[in-house]
């Protein structure tokens, strides 16, 4: 799957992740919204919510990470409670979703229902990179630097950027003209 966070979507009718372009390309062919992967249309907002339900029941990961994030932003008819996002995505975190660490981590860093603490964020990206995601990536390389540590930032910020990351790419070359990067440091993060 793309790294993108927009590049692909969570299907709550078969508990599958489908490309966007896949999404796109059904839509096209058949005039109507169909799952690439089981075919079922697309569920109303109530369908959709009562499906998360049942794959939580079934400790789906990406389920109770995608129910989590309705509750952290009050979604579809449900109360805006971010200490209960928390708890659905440390458990989402338990079976190993990425996401899941990192919005974690994102609520330790601004203090979403939980006490800010930038130890903890750091910590939750830290697991999240770990796991893959790019924007921990990216977090961890902008806390590195936030902490004087520049040359470990960079480092992070060439990880994240040969996965896609264009912010850390940008970092990077802000870094180089302002001479903290050297041309080897944007070089390879420019392959």
């Amino acid at each position: 799957m793309p790294s993108l966070w927009t590049a692909f979507k969570y299907n709550s009718c078969c508990g599958k992740v489908v490309c966007s372009g896949c999404i796109h390309a059904v839509a096209l062919r058949d005039d109507e919204e169909k799952c690439p992967f089981c075919r079922a249309p697309s569920p109303t907002d109530e369908e959709m919510v009562a499906d998360y339900k049942k794959r939580v029941d079934l400790d789906d990961a990406q389920a109770i990470y995608s129910l989590g994030c309705v509750y952290n932003r009050g979604r579809y008819g449900f109360p805006q409670r971010p200490d209960k996002a928390l708890k659905l995505w440390h458990r989402a975190g338990k079976f190993g979703h990425a996401g899941a660490y990192f919005n974690i981590g994102y609520g330790y860093y601004i203090g979403n229902g939980v006490e800010r603490d930038s130890n903890k964020a750091k910590h939750f990206w830290e697991v999240a990179a770990i796991l893959g995601h790019v924007g921990a990536r990216h977090n961890l390389g902008s806390s590195e630097i936030d902490a004087g540590n520049t040359e470990r930032g960079i480092r992070h910020y060439i990880i994240s950027a040969g996965l896609g990351c264009s912010n850390s790419l940008k970092a990077i070359k802000q870094m180089f003209m302002n001479g903290y990067a050297t041309k080897d440091d944007y070089g390879t993060a420019l392959l």
